[in-house]
């Protein structure tokens, strides 16, 4: 029998008996992919953060936040597997349920690419194979898409905000880091201690930023925000809201992502392109 390793190597076989298959998801992005690949009618709880597909899961049982899980409530629910998060969901919950629940799905994509290695395993897991390969297919065209705009501009550095007070970024070793980087897009700071480091208002990285991205989540950032940035730390470069959907959560939503940042920053270059033409009248 064929077992697929999850992303701390603990192997998964398939479910045979689908009838039965009952699926709890304390991840959200996980959620709306379960769905994606026709088995939303499996999936018997949520967080109140698996928002997507809005009609799908507005009848699927809420059991809490990723962080603060009520357990009582999930295991009531008989799960036959739950999905969880290394980055998301707490140790201590996932050690509970590994203890009351038959099998525990662990997640952990740093890399776009790891997409498709996600789907093969919810795949396989769960008999949706033709489904996954159609899904990687798209990943695979979406991902070359993004890599060729990445390729065909210069580099920019971006300061990519995901907190206030403090102020918090991204090191380069997050997903969110290795989405932005497939259209060219590297996240400041170059090395950090920390894969969520904090940034004080006098740190160089403020100024040294090409560009300062806002992003929709986990902070709800808003115009208000780039107003304060200028006035505050009277930052000079290209200031914008960012979604953090497109950015942050993997499966699916990938797809839509590596989209989303390619046409993005497409966009960036055209509007750039009327002050070089003006400039060059100038000259």
């Amino acid at each position: 029998m064929t077992h697929l390793p999850d992303a701390i190597g603990l192997r998964h076989a398939r479910f045979h008996s689908p009838a039965r298959l009952r699926i709890a998801c304390l991840v959200p992005s996980i959620t709306e992919t379960l769905f994606a690949l026709g088995l939303g009618d499996r999936v018997v709880a949520r967080t109140g953060f698996c928002i997507h597909p809005e009609e799908g899961v507005r009848e699927v049982l809420k059991v809490g936040g990723t962080k603060d899980v009520n357990v009582a409530k999930l295991i009531a629910t008989e799960p036959t597997h739950v999905i969880v998060n290394i980055d998301e969901n707490r140790k201590d919950t996932v050690d509970h349920l590994r203890r009351v629940i038959p099998n525990v799905i662990v997640t952990h994509p740093l890399l776009p690419e790891e997409n498709a290695t996600l789907f093969a395993l919810l795949g396989h897991v769960f008999s949706a194979e033709d489904a996954a390969l159609g899904l990687a297919r798209e990943l695979a065209a979406a991902l070359a898409n993004a890599r060729n705009v990445g390729a065909t501009r210069a580099a920019e550095t971006v300061l990519y905000l995901i907190w206030k007070n403090p102020w918090m970024t991204v090191s380069r070793d997050t997903y969110v880091s290795a989405m932005l980087a497939t259209v060219g897009w590297k996240t400041l700071p170059m090395q950090a201690e920390k894969r969520y480091p904090e940034i004080a208002a006098d740190d160089s990285v403020w100024r040294n930023a090409d560009r300062v991205f806002l992003s929709t989540e986990p902070y709800l950032f808003d115009d208000g925000h780039i107003a304060a940035l200028r006035d505050d730390l009277h930052l000079q470069q290209p200031i914008e809201l960012i979604d953090g959907e497109m950015t942050s959560w993997y499966g699916v939503r990938a797809i839509a992502g590596l989209k989303y940042l390619a046409d993005l920053r497409r966009r960036h270059e055209q509007l750039s392109a009327p002050s070089r033409a003006v400039q060059g009248l100038i000259a």
